[in-house]
């Protein structure tokens, strides 16, 4: 019987792979946007949070535009495993902010860093 490498996938299983992963990218490229529209577009609840954390409200649109960038990313395979690398650089940001200054649950964003970091896992070059 033939082995195959650790990080080979029998053909059989490729296309419900990819399948797999492209309905995962959605998902995550859809969370990004609607989060970062919000960020950018002032949503009240947005500025509380960026008031609260005190670093300015540029940091505010400076997140909202790299989640932004990186959902489309996820929709580009060639880009895939970078924006999903941002992304996730990006939510353990949101997890550490959650427990040291926000408080709440950091159960959204532990998710997300999750969902992103298997992204890049999968799709590494």
């Amino acid at each position: 019987m033939a082995q195959t490498a650790a990080n080979e996938m029998p053909a059989a299983s490729g296309r419900g792979r990819l399948v797999t992963l492209w309905i995962l990218q959605g998902l995550a490229a859809l969370a990004f946007l609607s989060a970062g529209g919000s960020k950018l577009g002032g949503g009240e609840e947005m500025v509380a949070v960026f008031d609260k954390i005190g670093v300015g409200q540029w940091f505010r649109y400076v997140t909202g535009l790299l989640e932004v960038v990186g959902a489309i990313g996820l929709l580009i395979p060639r880009y895939a495993f970078y924006a999903a690398a941002l992304l996730a650089i990006i939510m353990i940001g949101a997890v550490i902010t959650h427990v040291a200054i926000l408080g709440g649950s950091p159960l959204p964003a532990i998710f997300l860093l999750i969902l992103t970091g298997a992204i890049a896992y999968l799709r590494k070059p």
